[in-house]
Parts: C-alpha cells; structure tokens; sequence
C-alpha cells in the first residue's frame, strides 16, 4: 500500500495526503507558516495512536460479546524534550456501557497492546528517502 502527499497550491503549506480512496489535508499551524488547514504531521502521528486504541478495543469488545456503547480516546502530547530524545503520549480512554470493573481493565491492557501502540513502542523503524526518477 502507497500513501500519497501533494502540495495543495490553494494554501502556502498545504497537503493532500491521499490513502487508499480517502483523502485529507495536512498543514501546518499559522505559527508555523501555515494556515491551519488540518493537522500537522505530528497530530497526524498522535491521533494514529488514539485510533488504533479506540478501533482494537471496539474490535475486542464486540468479540467478546461485551456491552461497549462508545470508545472515546484522548491523546495528550509533551514534546518539550523531543530534540534530547524522548517523546511522550498519554493516551486516556473513557469507555461507556454497562462493564464491570474487570471487563474495563481488559480492554485498558488490550487498548495498550494495539498495533500502533506496539509499533511506536518495540519496532525499530527503517526509512529511506529516496528521489523519484
């Protein structure tokens, strides 16, 4: 699978970011020369996080046959030390339905183990960046 970006001329620093037949923009704050057009690359990075959190519990819950009405994920960032190598995210889940206090700590340990979660956190990651012909 090929993720597509391309400038959107109508804005200084606006991207189409193109993914399978979805399409959304990208852009960069005012501050940063943008118009704030749509989320950054790094809220783009957050925000995979949260919706890999919310989509694996959704996906366990119905499963297992259990009562979760909504999963609402919020990610809060502390970047204030990403030059020196450390990058943080606090990922808070509010689950609503009828769940007991164990089911809800089932789905925070499997919320914790979604694939994006995993990525971030024990794959190394490889890119090369390369001119195209």
């Amino acid at each position: 699978m090929s993720i597509h970006v391309q400038r959107d001329k109508t804005g200084p620093m606006r991207q189409t970011v193109s993914i399978r037949q979805h399409q959304l923009t990208a852009d960069q704050s005012v501050a940063g020369g943008g118009e704030d057009a749509g989320p950054d690359a790094h809220e783009l990075y957050d925000a995979a996080l949260g919706a890999c959190k919310a989509l694996t519990v959704l996906w366990y819950a119905n499963r297992k046959g259990l009562p979760v009405e909504d999963v609402l994920v919020q990610v809060d960032r502390d970047g204030s030390h990403e030059q020196q190598g450390l990058y943080k995210l606090k990922a808070t889940l509010t689950l609503v339905g009828n769940l007991t206090a164990e089911d809800r700590e089932r789905l925070l340990q499997v919320a914790a183990k979604c694939p994006v979660h995993k990525l971030m956190t024990q794959v190394k990651t490889e890119i090369e960046t390369v001119l195209a012909d």
